[in-house]
């Protein structure tokens, strides 16, 4: 490894710790739920999800965790405690 790698791999741990340097426009992801898989999707600052709950309520339990999951690095969801 060269010399300068070094305090690149520094540099990236420093921002591990913080964590308001990053904003997600947008992902999706696969979440394993607890009786059936979901996909989740986040864009320009909108939730969405597969699963029932949310098709009615516009937030679930898998959006809600990963909002979570991603303190601060999205937007919150409108209504939600975090």
């Amino acid at each position: 490894m060269d010399s300068g790698m070094y305090g690149k791999i520094e540099k990236a741990k420093r921002y591990t710790e913080e964590r308001d340097r990053i904003a997600f426009q947008s992902f999706t992801a696969d979440f394993k739920g607890a009786n059936h898989d979901h996909h989740v999707k986040y864009a320009d600052g909108i939730w969405e999800c597969t699963c029932d709950y949310f098709t009615n309520h516009k937030i679930c339990p898998h959006t809600m965790a990963m909002e979570m999951i991603l303190d601060q690095m999205v937007q919150p969801i409108e209504g939600s405690e975090n």
